[in-house]
């Protein structure tokens, strides 16, 4: 997938306007972003192709003087450089009493660095039209499986972005694509329950989500017929398998936000006095990065110019790493790990999660069940919240399966509550499957807002918590 030629087409003059700004400040960037969202639905009533959430173009400004960051962000770049940079430094100016320097001159580098990068996509082999047919034929496949589904829905939502990253040393371009495909249905027997039952596949390329959703059909009627028969758990403290989805939710919440060290940085994580302490079970490994998978959060370089990171975050157990922008990195003396992100050009870069998970293990999941003389296992993130300076945690599972006596039965309970101490709940972590899934179709706001794109998945947990 080539990078957009709008951005293409203003890279001189962002390298124009970089060498006119440094002139005032010490350090100075540009991030040009160019992104196309779609979002197509089909259901029983309607069909639509609409814009998706994330298309914008724009441009932000980094600069730096002092210690103290400025930004500035804008629609459009035209005109002289000079004109620009004049009425750029113009808006940022600040009176000397409200400017506060955190950061050493130094701690901001800028490594010479002119690389294109692109990842393969399909995006642009398929017309609207091609898609909307393949997914009402997906729909009506769905509907004729069952007289009890209500309503099914076939939902695909392709994301194309392309960025140009510019200072005074790197010059750099990505773009890279995404798709995300979920099939949804609303079931109900007689004068029964009405619930709804959900799957996905998620891919860079629309052939393999057009190959995987068709394969998920019979399981996803399988287990509409389930939930309408699902009833509430009896609160307690069990023995527990996760599935995937619910791995990554608890590596999210546990260890996700609780390490962006902007959050270090405001003394609002207890994970920073844990640094080198044990946190997890010995056998507990975890990571982040958008080099450390291939998933919707997976860039090339990050929105202040670092390139892609792979960060152990926690290694046999212990609390080895955070992840930071360029920003926390310089207050707090630390390298930059590559997680510095943005909601959009118009917002501020934090430090964020991109693809956060628990390494694969060494059990395979049919002893992890068979270890479990009464439990649960727990499948699909529904949502979760994370406190990180006093490392309270709660997940929500979209349904589980009772075990006993070391197998799966046909018993599900919905929704499922876990809820605990960090610490507690890692600690407690006593089998990891040798097989990971990553799975990417997840949002993540930064506390209420900020969304960006992030990952869910890992390997399957043997765990000791409480539900409710």
């Amino acid at each position: 997938m080539a990078c957009s030629s709008y951005l293409l087409s203003k890279k001189d003059l962002c390298r124009a306007l970089v060498t006119e700004l440094r002139r005032t400040f010490t350090y100075v960037s540009v991030l040009g972003t160019d992104i196309r969202s779609t979002q197509m639905q089909v259901n029983r009533r309607l069909s639509n192709v609409g814009d998706g959430t994330d298309s914008e173009r724009g441009f932000v400004f980094k600069l730096s003087r002092g210690g103290a960051f400025y930004e500035y962000s804008t629609d459009s770049l035209e005109g002289d450089p000079k004109q620009i940079a004049e009425r750029i430094t113009e808006q940022l100016r600040v009176d000397e009493r409200y400017r506060t320097a955190t950061i050493s001159p130094a701690a901001v580098t800028d490594e010479p660095l002119v690389r294109d990068f692109e990842r393969e996509s399909d995006v642009d082999a398929y017309s609207e039209e091609e898609l909307l047919t393949l997914s009402a034929e997906l729909r009506d496949r769905v509907l004729a499986s069952d007289e009890h589904i209500l309503n099914a829905f076939v939902i695909l939502r392709t994301l194309s972005v392309s960025k140009l990253f510019v200072s005074e040393h790197r010059t750099l371009t990505q773009s890279y694509a995404w798709v995300n495909g979920m099939m949804m249905v609303l079931y109900r027997e007689g004068d029964g329950k009405m619930v709804q039952a959900r799957t996905g596949a998620n891919a860079h390329l629309i052939a393999d989500v057009l190959r995987e959703l068709p394969t998920k059909v019979d399981a996803l009627v399988e287990k509409a017929r389930h939930l309408a028969h699902a009833t509430p758990i009896t609160p307690g403290v069990y023995d527990v398998i996760t599935a995937p989805s619910i791995t990554g939710l608890i590596a999210h919440e546990a260890f996700g936000h609780g390490v962006e060290m902007d959050m270090f940085v405001k003394e609002r994580a207890l994970a920073r006095s844990y640094m080198g302490k044990p946190v997890a079970s010995p056998i507990v490994n975890m990571r982040d990065g958008a080099a450390a998978a291939l998933s919707a959060a997976s860039y090339f370089f990050d929105d202040d110019g670092v390139l892609a990171h792979d960060t152990q975050i926690i290694k046999d157990g212990v609390l080895v790493a955070g992840i930071s922008d360029l920003i926390s990195a310089g207050q707090l003396g630390t390298e930059p790990t590559g997680n510095g992100r943005r909601e959009s050009y118009k917002r501020k870069a934090y430090s964020r999660m991109t693809n956060t998970f628990f390494e694969a293990g060494t059990d395979t999941l049919e002893d992890m069940i068979a270890s479990i003389e009464h439990g649960y296992m727990l499948f699909e993130t529904n949502n979760g919240m994370e406190d990180p300076k006093n490392w309270a945690i709660q997940c929500v599972a979209e349904y589980g399966i009772e075990i006993e006596h070391g197998k799966l039965t046909d018993r599900y309970v919905s929704p499922v509550v876990i809820s605990g101490y960090v610490p507690d709940l890692l600690m407690s972590i006593s089998m990891i499957s040798d097989t990971v899934t990553i799975e990417g179709a997840g949002f993540c706001g930064k506390g209420y807002k900020e969304w960006v794109r992030v990952s869910d998945g890992g390997p399957a947990l043997k765990v000791k918590v409480k539900l409710g």
